[in-house]
């Protein structure tokens, strides 16, 4: 039967026995399929340039209207001019990779293993709360870099922005900003250059996206009673039983040696020498080690090596500094937190900041690049360079 199909042609079109199909007389395949369950659909047939007879559904009657449907059968019927077949290409963009399975494949991946556990956790956070809410859905072979900046706006705009429980006591409070997006572009744009190099994909669109450079990070402890009020700080909150002493013991260690944060929470015996003054933390404890492969050494001085000494020793894989609960290690971004305000140190200092501290102090007392860069463990010298630069021009 062939006619003009119309909301009217559709309603009057009663099921049988068996399918029923209705055909347009203007849209050449273009046609209504009635099955015998009352069931109406549009459908378009056609044939493939290797002459086979296909039919794909355009969509069910109640969904779209005639008109709509024969839209999107004049749309098949171009592409099959041009020698395209819709039917294989919809069952192509069903099965075709997203955005979200690349990443969920990086995170399984050996690239992603070498990372250090605290990297590991963050390009996580970033994964889940940032990249796959904006992008996860898209399909891998049609991401573009417009679709890559407009993530960019997303999250600097604070659009991925939550604060939601994610345990008994625990909270994940996930903001936006201009240093955020810059972060989550340059993962996803290394991502993509791992999956291109797995052969995942066939070009990296984000590869010519630029963020920007990050601020300098100027904010450090300037003086030396700034310290002494950060340590006398620590000393009457423990007194005061408002922190644990493995937490303040921690923290004065950070400010001591520079050590990363990771480097003191994660501390295990095996990893100290007191007689020789030593932390000797594996390639695998440690940001830089999972590049180069080599173990990092820190000096302690005297005071550090008298804290250490004084925490509870334990077996050679427990935690020099124990966490109260759990199995991980020591977590203190809250209790830093405390300690910066009673403290009166600069609003934006963060723990890293006593890193950036003790590089800085020891720039301007005249320490040479190679000097700060073993006492921090940096893994390029051009890093440490920018410390010496930096007190120069104080």
């Amino acid at each position: 039967m062939a006619t003009k199909i119309t909301k009217r042609t559709v309603d009057a079109t009663q099921p049988a026995d068996k399918r029923v199909f209705v055909w347009d007389t203007e849209v050449k395949g273009f046609g209504l399929q009635v099955l015998p369950s009352g069931i109406k659909s549009y459908v378009f047939q056609y044939r493939t340039p290797d002459g086979k007879t296909r039919r794909a559904t355009i969509g069910k009657h109640g969904t779209l209207t005639a008109d709509q449907a024969r839209l999107k059968a004049r749309e098949m019927q171009h592409r099959v001019f041009e020698g395209g077949d819709p039917l294989a290409e919809k069952r192509e963009a069903r099965t075709a990779a997203t955005v979200s399975t690349v990443l969920d494949a990086y995170l399984e991946s050996a690239k992603f293993a070498e990372k250090a556990p605290s990297t590991q956790a963050i390009d996580r956070g970033r994964i889940h709360r940032h990249l796959q809410p904006l992008l996860g859905k898209k399909l891998i072979g049609k991401l573009k870099a417009e679709d890559v900046r407009h993530a960019y706006g997303d999250i600097r705009d604070g659009k991925t922005a939550t604060d939601e429980k994610t345990r008994a006591r625990g909270r994940a409070i996930v903001k936006g900003g201009e240093g955020t997006a810059r972060s989550a572009v340059r993962l996803l744009r290394a991502i993509l250059s791992w999956a291109q190099h797995e052969g995942l994909i066939s070009a990296n669109p984000a590869a010519g996206i630029r963020v920007g450079a990050d601020g300098e990070r100027t904010t450090i402890i300037e003086s030396s009673e700034q310290y002494a009020r950060l340590f006398r700080t620590l000393q009457r909150m423990e007194d005061e039983q408002r922190i644990r002493r493995p937490v303040a013991d921690s923290i004065r260690v950070i400010a001591l040696t520079g050590a990363r944060r990771s480097e003191i929470t994660g501390l295990r015996w095996r990893h100290v020498d007191l007689k020789a003054g030593l932390l000797t933390l594996p390639p695998t404890a440690h940001k830089t080690g999972r590049k180069t492969g080599k173990p990092r050494i820190i000096g302690l001085p005297a005071v550090a090596q008298a804290i250490i000494a004084a925490q509870p020793e334990g077996e050679p894989d427990a935690y020099v500094f124990s966490p109260a609960r759990g199995d991980g290690p020591l977590s203190l971004a809250k209790p830093w937190r405390q300690v910066r305000q009673e403290a009166g140190l600069p609003d934006g200092i963060g723990l890293h900041g006593l890193r950036h501290s003790l590089a800085s102090h020891m720039a301007m007392q005249g320490a040479q690049a190679a000097e700060i860069m073993t006492a921090l463990g940096h893994r390029q010298l051009s890093t440490a360079q920018k410390y010496v630069h930096w007190a120069q021009d104080k």
